[in-house]
Formats: C-alpha cells, sequence, structure tokens
C-alpha cells in the first residue's frame, strides 16, 4: 500500500541545509520514493498548525519508507538534518 513520509522541518542554518538537500534527495530514489511537497507555500486551513517547512515523500509501501529513513545510504544526509534542523516526522498508509 502507497506510504507518505510528511516531514515538518524547522531549518536551523540555511547554509548546512543546503548540503542536506543535495545529499537527501538521491537516497529517495535509490529507495523507490518521490517527493510530493518539498518546501513549497503552506497556509493553515483549520487548527493552530503553523507548520515550518513542510516536505511529503510517496514511497510503495511503510516498509519501503522506513528502510529509506534507516538505510546506510541516507544515514550522512540524516545526520546533517539533525544538524542543520528540527524536524517532526510521520508515515501514513494511502488508501
Amino acid at each position: 500500500m502507497t506510504a507518505y513520509v510528511i516531514v515538518d522541518i524547522e531549518v536551523t542554518d540555511p547554509v548546512g541545509y543546503e548540503d542536506y538537500k543535495n545529499l537527501a534527495a538521491p537516497t529517495v530514489a535509490l529507495y523507490g520514493g518521490k517527493y510530493i511537497a518539498r518546501g513549497g507555500k503552506t497556509e493553515t486551513l483549520e487548527g493552530g498548525w503553523v507548520p515550518n517547512r513542510l516536505v511529503i515523500l510517496q514511497f510503495e509501501s511503510s516498509e519501503r519508507a522506513k528502510a529509506w529513513l534507516n538505510s546506510p545510504e541516507y544515514a550522512g544526509a540524516r545526520a546533517l538534518r539533525h544538524k542543520y534542523a528540527n524536524s517532526k516526522m510521520v508515515v501514513v498508509e494511502g488508501v
């Protein structure tokens, strides 16, 4: 079942974060994922959620999304994300 990784990212070092973006993108593709949204304009429609930078990734399954997240290929980029940003991440299965 298709799964979506949704990440709310507060970038704390924009220059360093560019390095993360350059390293992360090829690993997403390597695991069969694709970007659905990547830091575009957001608008709160209801509630008090004010996201920072939203990224939405699509994978063939939750298992594949978790394999990407925990992969050796993504490890270096993940470390940079933790260094240059604060993030919240969930995976949700599609219909």
